[in-house]
């Protein structure tokens, strides 16, 4: 009956992780790096309800890749923050996948 009840919990416990890589339009990646530094937008976005963590990390094979991890509390959380960045990542990025882990 325990494990029981502690599985449930981990299940309720469970983060959301999502892997977002981005294409930078050729060339931009350092500008939406810098749009995205200048803007403050990390800070709102990590004190962001549900927000567990949330960074940024170059390919330092393609100069216009980055991988962006994403930890979330629940996936309703993850779903409120998505409207974020619309505006930089339309002037900046060509191309981006989502893996929910």
């Amino acid at each position: 009956m325990t494990n029981k009840i502690i599985n449930n919990r981990r299940e309720k416990m469970k983060n959301i992780v999502l892997l977002v890589r981005y294409t930078t339009k050729s060339g931009m990646r350092g500008k939406f790096v810098e749009a995205v530094m200048a803007s403050g937008i990390l800070d709102q976005i990590r004190k962001e309800k549900g927000c567990v963590s949330y960074n940024y990390y170059e390919d330092v094979e393609d100069p216009d890749k980055l991988l962006l991890v994403e930890e979330w509390e629940s996936e309703e959380d993850q779903q409120k923050h998505l409207e974020m960045l619309k505006q930089i990542k339309e002037k900046y990025v060509f191309d981006t996948v989502v893996t929910k882990r």
